[in-house]
């Protein structure tokens, strides 16, 4: 199963991309960013989220599409626009078809690292062993949507295979 992590945002957008063939074989396919420039306007920002994301799910071509619910506690406008960027993500990864499976990050790190209070650091680390990977993935959005790929590959009722 080709399984989609998404960390949302507005400026950055996370994606990482997995094969899991069950919960205990799973391989990296690519992980990458997508970046929308702070001087266009917001309409515009969520534009090019929608375009860049929808060609990416298009060649990419999951069957299961796993996104970070939001949370915020500081800044109410940044919260506002992030969760604008996230109904647009959301959208796409509907439209496309692809089952769509949310995560909190409480979840997410519990599932990833056993411990809900694990920190980005625990998070990277157990997805750099999980996939293999030489080094720890970067950029961080990008860890963490391949941190809720894996969490797709971990709880989708059909990705475990006995």
């Amino acid at each position: 199963m080709r399984i989609l992590g998404i960390d949302p945002g507005l400026a950055t957008i996370g994606l990482g991309l997995i094969e899991a063939e069950n919960s205990h074989n799973v391989s990296v396919i690519d992980w990458l960013t997508i970046t929308t420039p702070a001087g266009l306007s917001l309409g515009q920002r969520l534009l090019e989220i929608q375009k860049d994301l929808d060609s990416f799910i298009t060649e990419s071509q999951p069957e299961l599409i796993v996104i970070e619910k939001i949370y915020f506690a500081t800044n109410k406008q940044t919260g506002i626009d992030v969760a604008q960027a996230r109904g647009v993500i959301v959208l796409s990864a509907m439209k496309s078809g692809a089952e769509v499976l949310e995560a909190t990050p409480l979840q997410l790190k519990s599932c990833i690292t056993g411990d809900g209070a694990a920190d980005k650091l625990q998070v990277q680390t157990m997805v750099q062993r999980t996939l293999k990977l030489n080094e720890l993935p970067k950029p961080d959005d990008a860890a963490d949507a391949l941190a809720l790929a894996l969490y797709g590959a971990f709880t989708h009722k059909t990705s475990v295979i006995v």
